[in-house]
């Protein structure tokens, strides 16, 4: 496959943009956590162990970003922010799936 771009940046594979977009430690555990709910921030950051506040906030700009999240601003006092998916992000969750239980099958290997 001949080199792309994508948002200015370029590629050399298609899977390389994808691990770019939901890789690292964080972007699928939170896509995880909205698979099926909406949540409030505080709500992801105790659902998540050992995430920084900053580095919450910067994956979820992120995340928001690509679109595969949708944040919804309520003018309330103190403010309240919702998070969802978007259809991509679900979408994203059925390839989280096969990673995460091919994880799971690689730990249960490891086990034994």
């Amino acid at each position: 496959m001949p080199d792309f771009k994508y948002k200015g940046k370029i590629y050399y594979n298609p899977v390389q943009l994808v691990m770019e977009q939901i890789g690292g430690t964080w972007k699928a555990p939170i896509l995880w956590r909205l698979k099926d709910q909406t949540l409030r921030y505080g709500e992801l950051r105790k659902d998540i162990p050992h995430i920084s506040d900053k580095m919450l906030t910067t994956q979820l700009r992120d995340l928001e970003a690509d679109g595969y999240i949708s944040r919804k601003v309520y003018a309330v006092v103190p403010p309240k922010t919702e998070y969802s998916l978007t259809d991509r992000g679900r979408d994203m969750m059925e390839l989280i799936k096969i990673i995460r239980n091919y994880g799971i099958k690689m730990i249960e290997e490891n086990a034994t």
